[in-house]
């Protein structure tokens, strides 16, 4: 009964019970018997058990009614005893009138009682014993679950309050189950999660709505240790469907988490040497290495991080020997050796954190000042990061009190057993500790980069090993050439690219020629920069011998052939070759041409390379049709040579191939657009080379670029002297003539007598060994040349006469008052030739009377 209500006349009403009393469940029926053993009374749970109307029930014989036809005789004895006054307790059967089986089996409790009139009666109460096990068995059921259960188990009231905890959270927490009752969550957690708790009940008793897997995180009375919960909330109903409170299953969940976060790790650190593997090392640049590392480290493993690499491996310094673990100072000096911070990163908030130490986050575990980016530093001896870079092993560094920082590891960047530099990492507070798989983490990150820096520290010097190379092979600033007007250009790759074999050369010839060269070696770096050096080295010694220029490409291509040493002699010492010894093959293509001032004439030869081209005054650039022949290296295939006429003031240009390729676009687009950038050839020269690099993309860094440029000038016809002699002895003195009349008609008296003997000696030589008509011919530029032409196939060898020898000491004459002299072979036999350097206005000097003596 939940309430007495009162009436206006101050009466009192029963009002029944709420929904959900116990006899809901049990299904207690009563009926009454009167003194002539019939039924009187039949109440509505009567109706409900039997399924007999009061109507169908009063006045009738309940025995008859009701009992099965072999224990009437019994029953009738039993109504008897208790209208006599006894008390009945037992089991009966019953059955539903009409049917001929048993129904059902009731307990019954008889109480013997009397009528107004004082005669016997029994009131009869009935319980559905079915109803009774059902009880049984569910009470045995929750009992076996609650206590026997190895969970945690509350039940909550619904003031959120503990009704009932079951044995196994008794252990946990203390005390018996009894003692928990009353208590609320804020009894066992602490404030943020007994809050979190107490909304998750107060939602699931409002709600009605279930809740799994509800985690929370507690300690255990008199442990530290903290330990995961997880809970499933639901609400409890009565029989009737009222809401009479919750019921928490709390299971024990810290290996489960343990193991979940050991996965995390695992997969964390998994995707962090991934992503190092994808990240770290792509720019072979020491410093943007660094910056890569701290990339992948910071936020993902770390909150702070900072790298120091040796400042003698910065500046280019060989690593002395030594290896880490060794007597040996490791890496490039002692633990206490100079080091460069080369990059920070942070997480944290960018206002460094002070202590009462004065540390700041980015000043590192081992000292008490910041250290900038690009500043160098030492550690003290005796730091932990001394240690570290001595031991070539990982220290871990608690952090202060009061500091940001919680610990730090100092790793050393070990490559090749030698120690780099060192990376710190550090977690701020609040974060989850370093363990033993993030220090294995560490030392594999800075392994990889340490790896990484040791291969840039390589590149980066022997990148400049070649760019030294190349420079010092290059011509030095702008050559000068009879007739032509010469401009240059080189552009190395960028720092990320290998150095490659481009190069070109202005070569003089005698006679005022001029050899134009520009080759490219295939393949980068020093490899590529000693080829480039050697075939430069081979032109320039077969342009002095005067060869045509399929000839000086021949001879390259042999040269080329034999520049690869046999791949077996690179194998280190006790190493079979399982095979026969091959060669690395360098192949390099390659322009070779020769220009004649006189007559504007140039001869090419091609040897794979990108045609010429020329521009011709008022017409539009052109490729010049030059067989291109087979790169030098491939052997086999002869050279053609094409002789083209040159018109002056027309503009020739050389290059290589990385100025008009690159992987943006095809060979013919960037040939197109160098060909359209020198539609102005007129201007000066410097600034159509300027021009061409800035119409054309070249700064893509893919590969070096070569450009020779030269105008074509030609020598004035009265800067040439040309005469045809009869091979008579009388030519001797007509050539000495000729000589005299042009020097003064050039006004180089100075040179007469010496050009004047000279000449002679030459004509001399041409009429004793040589064969038909005599050539003479002056030229005027930067120096004087004189060449002596004649159809015999012999050269002139210098030798030293006796002193018994009338002759033989012309050639000794020549090489006297000459600053230079030579012969080379002609289409139709060979000329002499001699160059005089021209008057400074202090007349040309005498020989000493040593030289004159030394030709006896």
């Amino acid at each position: 009964m939940s309430e007495i209500p009162e009436k206006a006349s101050g009466g009192v009403v029963w009002q029944s019970s709420p929904p959900g009393s116990i006899y809901d469940y049990i299904r207690v029926a009563s009926f009454s018997i009167g003194p002539d053993g019939l039924v009187e009374q039949w109440s509505r749970r009567a109706v409900d058990l039997f399924g007999v109307t009061a109507e169908d029930a009063r006045g009738k014989d309940p025995v008859e009614a009701f009992m099965p036809a072999d224990l009437r005789e019994r029953g009738h004895r039993r109504v008897r005893e208790i209208l006599d006054g006894k008390e009945w307790t037992g089991l009966v059967p019953f059955r539903i009138p009409g049917e001929d089986r048993p129904h059902g089996i009731a307990e019954m409790y008889v109480m013997p009682s009397e009528t107004q009139a004082g005669e016997r009666a029994a009131l009869c109460i009935v319980v559905d014993v079915r109803a009774l096990r059902r009880i049984e068995t569910d009470l045995a059921a929750s009992q076996a679950i609650f206590g026997q259960s190895p969970f945690g188990f509350l039940l909550f009231g619904t003031d959120l309050t503990v009704k009932r905890a079951n044995r196994r959270f008794a252990t946990v927490f203390g005390g018996s189950a009894d003692d928990h009752r009353g208590r609320t969550v804020h009894d066992y957690l602490n404030r943020p999660e007994a809050d979190r708790m107490t909304a998750a009940l107060r939602s699931v008793l409002e709600t009605g709505e279930s809740v799994t897997d509800f985690e929370i995180v507690g300690a255990a009375p008199g442990a530290r240790d903290r330990r995961h919960w997880s809970i499933n909330l639901y609400r409890v109903h009565s029989g009737s469907g009222r809401p009479i409170g919750v019921a928490g299953l709390g299971i024990d969940v810290t290996r489960r988490h343990n193991a979940a976060r050991e996965a995390a790790s695992a997969r964390r650190n998994l995707a962090l040497l991934n992503e190092a593997g994808a990240r770290i090392g792509n720019s072979l640049d020491l410093e943007s290495t660094a910056r890569e590392l701290l990339d992948v480290a910071v936020p993902g493993f770390c909150d702070l991080a900072s790298v120091d690499l040796y400042q003698g491996l910065l500046t280019g310094d060989e690593a002395p020997p030594g290896r880490w673990g060794s007597s040996h100072d490791v890496g490039y000096g002692a633990g206490s050796a100079e080091l460069r911070r080369v990059a920070v990163a942070s997480a944290v908030s960018d206002t460094p954190l002070r202590t009462d130490q004065g540390h700041r986050p980015d000043s590192g575990c081992c000292g008490s000042d910041p250290i900038e980016v690009g500043a160098v530093h030492r550690y003290p001896f005796n730091s932990p990061c001394a240690g570290a870079l001595r031991t070539g092993r990982l220290r871990t560094v608690p952090g202060a009190d009061g500091d940001l920082v919680q610990s730090t590891l100092v790793v050393p960047m070990v490559a090749h057993d030698t120690v780099v530099g060192l990376v710190q990492f550090s977690r701020a507070k609040g974060s989850e500790p370093f363990g033993e798989r993030d220090r294995a983490l560490a030392v594999e990150l800075a392994a990889r980069a340490a790896v990484c820096i040791d291969n840039a520290r390589l590149y980066r010097r022997e990148h400049e090993r070649a760019l030294i190379l190349q420079r010092s092979l290059l011509p030095p600033g702008d050559p000068e050439a009879a007739g032509l007007d010469i401009a240059c250009r080189y552009l190395p790759g960028t720092a990320a690219t290998e150095v490659g074999g481009d190069w070109f050369d202005v070569i003089e010839l005698p006679g005022h020629r001029t050899a134009l060269v520009i080759g490219d070696v295939m393949g980068r770096g020093l490899r590529a920069a000693v080829a480039m050096g050697e075939l430069r080295t081979a032109v320039r010694t077969l342009a002095q011998l005067d060869l045509e220029p399929a000839e000086v490409l021949s001879h390259l291509d042999e040269i080329a052939r034999g520049l690869g040493a046999p791949i077996g002699a690179q194998q280190s010492r006790g190493h079979k070759s399982r095979g026969p010894e091959l060669s690395e093959v360098y192949l390099a293509t390659c322009v070779y041409a020769v220009y004649d001032p006189v007559t504007r004439r140039c001869t090419f030869a091609n040897a794979g390379h990108l045609p010429p081209v020329l521009v011709e005054p008022g017409e539009e650039a052109l490729l010049l049709d030059v067989p291109p022949g087979m790169p030098l290296g491939v052997g086999g295939e002869p050279f053609e040579e094409v002789e083209v006429e040159l018109p002056e003031g027309s503009l020739l240009a050389l290059y290589t191939d990385g100025l008009v390729e690159s992987r943006d676009h095809p060979l013919d687009e960037g040939l197109s657009a160098f060909r359209r950038a020198l539609t102005d050839p007129a201007r000066p020269l410097e600034d159509v080379c300027d021009r061409v690099l800035n119409s054309l993309e070249t700064g893509h860094g893919e590969d070096d670029i070569a450009l020779l440029m030269a105008r074509i000038q030609g020598l004035p016809a009265e800067a040439v002297g040309d005469w045809q002699l009869p091979r008579e002895p009388r030519s001797v003195g007509r050539a000495r003539e000729l000589a005299r009349t042009q020097l003064k008609a050039w006004d180089l008296e100075p040179l007469v007598d010496t050009v004047e003997l000279l000449v002679s000696e030459l004509v001399t030589n041409a009429l004793r060994y040589g064969e038909g008509e005599i050539r003479l011919r002056l030229l005027r530029d930067r120096t004087l040349v004189c060449e002596v032409w004649d159809a015999g196939l012999v050269q002139p060898r210098r030798r030293r006469a006796k002193d018994t020898d009338e002759g033989g000491r012309g050639l000794q004459l020549v090489g006297l008052l000459s600053s230079s002299w030579g012969s080379r072979r002609t289409p139709r036999g060979k000329t002499v030739w001699f160059e005089l350097a021209l008057p400074d206005g202090e007349g040309a000097a005498e020989p000493t009377v040593e030289q004159l003596l030394s030709m006896f």
